[in-house]
């Protein structure tokens, strides 16, 4: 290099330092210098001085984390594949959604039939009429909660809505929708009784049921014409009225006549037809012939090929095909890897991809970074957001947090009076429906991350059918959305930092962008095995009344008077909300004391002891593995050195058929687990939808034991996205602290399960957290055919078509 060069990088070396100097003293990094470094973190100086980060696109001032000034020449944001390559997604997805879209038909027909004879018309004189819903408004049924997206039946008194599943229901006389609402109460027993002491004296809610409403439900029948009368007022409608069918979208035969419709008007029938004339004219049924085929992960006789550089052990499930994981590298993936992931996909197998981070610019995810894009004292764009809402992993229930001191926590620790790690996790930070517009660079920089965008492009992606909704109707929350949590690589047992086991409606895909390791403290871990061993003896006691411990040599040293509450410990380990959970949650007042119930617990002392030898010598060899040892076992699966000592959180994954018997065995086993105030569960309404459980070691191990049933579990590393199919139950626990980012999407291959989801979602009780139906698939079906039929015909007859695609299908 040239002297003069050598000037130019050295000036620029010594101008980055003053820059970041004076940014510093005029507080624009609003940051104490002990975090100066991470405003630039990972950066050398050498590689600063060849390009400065805002002409590299990761500039970490306010300005261009909110874009205030634009950011230039983003990689990888947008999808970018041929007018070929569209094609054959239009055709893949024509032959995929057709079957759903002609059961939709086959519903609204027989509703058509129904309406025709009770007006005493034949079906082509039927005129339906529209509904007078705007399209930005969300339809309900005033029974199941689910969403109408086109036929329905309503009062012309009262306006009350009644969707085809309840139609059907009520005409066999079996109604499930709109069941009863569930109060389950919680009881703060105070923080005491958070670490196995006895807890302040409670006394038990009074039992109350109302009986008026089931007996008005059981009473409301059709008429024998199959009509069916407007429900009486405590259902929600009038009693006077009959329900007539109307529609969202035109099918009038006569109004077809009068004008010419524009595509997004036709009616589905119509739009089936058309679909099944192009998918005989593409002969599109050759395209499933290839979902059959063995993928490249099998040899020529069928086996698992272990010499495969793409795949991760993730179970050990005997006479199973699907024990190994498709993975591949960001870096890695090629054209033909697409077909490759939609066969694991349409077997409803998650995928890992690596290193996605290294996909996009390089802007850094460090926690004060995005705290300071965030942090706001005084500016005309965005507001004051200095405190937040997070969840204390012991008691499950809100507290407000300074966002500065929650920072701090997630890359130090933070510990309660009893030396116990405390485990926070932000609810919604920023609010997931503000996340682009709080963080728009970190907003842009997820986006050029995600991998196969055929599918996750949350705008242009051309498999992914929740784009095809109309700009102007009211749209589901799909994301992005951050998950922000304190860790520890210890099973603590209680107070984890867990996601609880539940299922999306929709696909997702989730991106682990930063970690911190936060290692115990050695004067905490002898505290921590001794309440350990406290939280044991309360499960004990609770479940099975007075009983003995076994290990009476045992001494606790850490007493229940060294641990009551102060005012400090209020403020981290109990609040005045509650985690979202699966019913409506109500406190009781601490009067008398409350007393157990063993319900149909089987467990004995050797097996649910959180400090068992299974799960301490798992414990102990991720640890020997995070000090540098030579293996580590996550649940069974043999992990190596790197991708321990990378792992950021440790994911269960469940297949789909094995639902049921996970069902059972959490209804059988629900009163070992324990939720809001560390309260033993009452009751399960669902047990996946409630979330209210979190399968540990022991659990998994008993789970196998007397189901045969495991899930996927692996651990995911830093820059590791995982896709999750929908209808998958699936739960996580962070061993470091970690920032995810997550984001849904509905795949054509998981219509169906998302169709099934929304029907089990409706059964629900009214005031359950699951019960509303926001994704709409139906919805998104019509419309996503709709573009499809419309781009595909266009092709087929480009100057003779006499169909127009309208602007809100593009």
């Amino acid at each position: 290099m040239s002297s003069s060069s050598n000037g130019i990088f050295s000036f620029a070396r010594a101008s980055w330092r003053i820059m970041l100097w004076v940014e510093h003293m005029l507080g624009v990094c609003n940051l104490p210098s002990k975090y100066g470094c991470w405003m630039y973190p990972n950066i050398e100086e050498d590689y600063i001085a060849e390009a400065c980060p805002v002409c590299r696109g990761n500039c970490n001032c306010k300005a261009c984390l909110r874009l205030d000034v634009p950011v230039k020449n983003l990689k990888n944001l947008d999808l970018d594949i041929s007018e070929d390559e569209e094609f054959e997604h239009y055709k893949y997805m024509l032959q995929v959604l057709l079957p759903f879209l002609q059961r939709i038909s086959e519903e609204q027909m027989v509703e058509k039939n129904l309406e025709a004879k009770r007006q005493g018309l034949l079906l082509p004189d039927l005129k339906i009429e529209k509904a007078d819903c705007p399209i930005d408004e969300r339809v309900y049924c005033d029974i199941c909660r689910t969403s109408i997206f086109d036929f329905h039946r309503s009062c012309p008194r009262c306006s009350f809505d009644l969707c085809l599943t309840c139609c059907r229901e009520i005409r066999d006389g079996h109604l499930q929708g709109g069941e009863e609402e569930v109060v389950i109460e919680y009881i703060d027993r105070g923080f005491d009784y958070l670490h196995g002491g006895e807890g302040e004296k409670v006394k038990l809610p009074t039992e109350t049921s109302s009986m008026d409403n089931i007996k008005s439900k059981s009473e409301w029948k059709a008429n024998e014409d199959s009509t069916i009368p407007c429900p009486p007022e405590d259902i929600g409608g009038c009693g006077l009225g009959i329900l007539e069918l109307k529609c969202m979208f035109s099918h009038s035969s006569t109004e077809k006549k009068k004008k010419k419709l524009m595509f997004s008007e036709i009616p589905v029938s119509e739009l089936v037809r058309k679909a099944e004339e192009i998918a005989k004219t593409y002969n599109l049924m050759d395209v499933a012939a290839a979902h059959t085929q063995f993928c490249p992960c099998f040899n020529s006789v069928g086996e698992v090929d272990l010499s495969n550089n793409k795949l991760r052990k993730a179970a050990s499930r005997e006479g199973s095909d699907d024990n190994y994981l498709y993975c591949l590298g960001a870096q890695d993936i090629q054209h033909e890897d697409l077909k490759h992931f939609q066969w694991h996909w349409s077997r409803a197998e998650p995928v890992i991809v690596s290193d996605v981070l290294e996909s996009a610019s390089g802007l850094s995810w460090e926690p004060f970074v995005m705290w300071r894009a965030v942090r706001q004292l005084k500016h005309l764009k965005h507001d004051r957001l200095l405190e937040v809402k997070a969840i204390d992993c012991l008691d499950c229930c809100e507290t407000d947090v300074n966002i500065h001191e929650f920072f701090t926590g997630y890359t130090e620790g933070r510990y309660d009076r009893c030396s116990w790690p405390v485990i926070l996790k932000l609810k919604d930070w920023p609010p997931s429906t503000l996340f682009e517009e709080r963080l728009p660079r970190h907003g842009a920089e997820f986006i050029c991350c995600l991998p196969f965008k055929e599918y996750t492009h949350p705008r242009k992606g051309v498999l992914n059918i929740a784009v095809r909704l109309p700009d102007e109707s009211l749209k589901p929350d799909m994301g992005p959305k951050t998950y922000i949590a304190y860790g520890a690589t210890q099973e603590l047992g209680r107070g984890d930092s867990v996601t609880k086991l539940h299922c999306d409606m929709s696909d997702a895909v989730n991106i682990l962008t930063h970690t911190a390791e936060v290692p115990l403290k050695k004067e905490s871990l002898e505290s921590i095995e001794n309440l350990k061993k406290r939280h044991f003896e309360q499960d004990q006691r609770e479940l099975f009344g007075d009983f003995q411990v076994v290990d009476e040599k045992v001494e606790t040293n850490v007493s229940a008077e060294s641990c009551k509450v102060t005012a400090d410990d209020k403020n981290i380990s109990s609040g005045s909300g509650d985690q979202n959970t699966g019913i409506t949650v109500e406190r009781a007042d601490p009067i008398v004391e409350l007393n157990g119930d063993c319900g149909e617990s089987r467990l004995n002392g050797k097996d649910f002891s959180s400090g068992s030898d299974l799960e301490k010598n798992e414990e102990a060899k991720v640890d020997q593995e995070n000090s540098g040892g030579s293996d580590t076992t996550i649940s069974g699966n043999k992990l190596d050195r790197l991708e321990a000592s990378q792992g950021g959180a440790i994911w269960d994954i469940f297949r789909r058929q094995d639902v049921p018997k996970l069902q059972e065995y959490l209804n059988k086993h629900f009163r070992e687990f324990r939720h809001i105030h560390c309260c033993p569960l009452q009751q399960v309404v669902h047990p996946i939808h409630d979330q209210t459980f979190y399968l540990t070691l022991e659990h998994k191990r008993k789970l196998k034991e007397e189901y045969g049933i495991e899930p996927w579990t692996f651990v995911q590393n830093l820059g590791d996205a995982v896709f999750i199919p929908a209808g998958c139950p699936h739960q996580v626990r962070n061993l470091k602290s970690c920032i995810k980012v997550a984001l849904d999407f509905v795949s054509p291959e998981n219509v169906g399960e998302c169709i099934r989801l929304t029907d089990e979602f409706r059964t629900l009780p009214q005031n359950h957290r699951a019960k509303e139906d926001k994704l709409e698939v139906k919805k998104m079906t019509i419309y996503a055919m709709r573009h499809v039929v419309g781009c595909l015909e266009q092709k087929l007859r480009p100057e003779t078509t006499s169909v127009s695609v309208s602007k809100d299908s593009k």
